[in-house]
């Protein structure tokens, strides 16, 4: 067994080693980006060297191609890390050609460190557009230069001058009210309806919360009395109408002395005194201690909300003086605009239709 092992790890050590050493083989390719073209139209040839970082590798500049096959220009790309100590450089050539057939790209020869490496030969179909000699007559040439019969002095062009002058004049102003309309910016003033979730059903809705998180309450009796507490704070908060998430303990239940009753409020103290034992002076509760101070909660909550209370708010807008004298005035420009928009139109029309009759006459 111990012979076999050390077999194994000795195939895998040489594996290792020849495989960066079948990777740094140094070699030449070549591709085109297109077997066939049209004629006149350009395809790209590209060489690409595998070869060591240290290696020069040295492109040809120019090309032994057939006659016909015209180099418009070589590209060299930068090197490109491929591992292993092996680079990867690239040149592409821009050839064109301008008679149709099928012609053979002899290799292109790449010196790498001062030795010699040849791509594969490739192939490039040149095709063309064939053309029907047979009806030449359906090809016209180019026309002579028309007369065209016009009198700046007759009555007839005189009016269309001045009607497109007309429609010029229009157009600039048109323009000159969309640019001034657009530069005012409008006033927007629409009704807002604010919802608003009563102060009781949002902190029963936190309670619920918190009673569903039951390993808070069982392993961080802590975070279980501060969440309690932050909801009953921001509940006196929305309903009385007092700071209270800023107030201690003590100054809430004074604050609330004068408008609850005295036995809720004994309860409502006894679950605030715990909770501070808890977060400030590390007291233990029980389970049961914990369910009576949410129980107390609750029926605080319960007793103190208010019914009755309007959900949504209606918030009407109040422009000023200055407000409402701009928004006249952007309906007065839109007033306008639309109409020098259908009068324009309608000139432009006119001026169309007239064009037409004194053509066709």
């Amino acid at each position: 067994m111990t012979a076999m092992w050390s077999v194994r790890v000795l195939l895998a050590l040489v594996t290792s080693h020849l495989v960066p050493l079948a990777s740094m083989a140094q070699s030449v390719e070549s591709s085109i980006s297109s077997m066939e073209m049209f004629v006149g139209e350009q395809v790209a040839l590209t060489v690409t060297a595998h070869a060591q970082d240290t290696a020069t590798v040295e492109f040809p500049q120019s090309l032994l191609l057939p006659s016909n096959i015209e180099v418009l220009q070589a590209i060299e790309e930068p090197a490109v890390d491929e591992g292993y100590g092996m680079v990867r450089r690239q040149c592409s050539y821009v050839l064109t050609c301008f008679e149709d057939t099928l012609y053979p790209l002899p290799p292109v020869k790449v010196m790498i460190s001062g030795k010699e490496y040849s791509t594969p030969q490739l192939a490039l179909k040149v095709m063309t557009v064939d053309v029907d000699t047979t009806n030449y007559e359906k090809y016209f040439g180019p026309k002579d230069v028309q007369s065209f019969p016009m009198s700046w002095t007759d009555d007839e062009w005189g009016k269309l001058i001045w009607m497109a002058w007309g429609v010029v004049v229009l157009l600039l102003l048109l323009l000159f009210l969309i640019v001034r309309l657009r530069s005012n910016k409008p006033i927007i003033a629409r009704i807002r309806i604010i919802k608003h979730v009563p102060p009781h059903k949002k902190a029963m809705k936190a309670i619920e919360e918190i009673k569903a998180d039951n390993v808070v309450q069982a392993e961080d009796p802590k975070e279980y009395y501060t969440r309690l507490t932050d909801t009953l704070r921001q509940y006196i908060n929305e309903r009385y109408g007092f700071n209270a998430t800023e107030m201690t303990s003590s100054e809430i239940i004074d604050r609330l002395t004068q408008t609850d009753d005295p036995k809720l409020l004994d309860e409502l103290r006894q679950l605030f005194t715990t909770a501070d034992l808890v977060k400030f002076a590390k007291y233990s509760t029980l389970i049961n201690e914990n369910d009576a101070n949410l129980v107390n909660a609750i029926d605080f909550i319960n007793q103190t909300k208010q019914e009755n209370v309007p959900t949504e708010e209606v918030v009407k807008p109040e422009l000023t003086e200055q407000q409402q004298q701009s928004r006249k005035m952007r309906k007065v420009l839109i007033a306008v605009i639309g109409v020098l928009a259908l009068l324009t139109a309608a000139l432009l029309v006119y001026v169309g239709w007239f064009i037409y009759d004194l053509l066709l006459y």
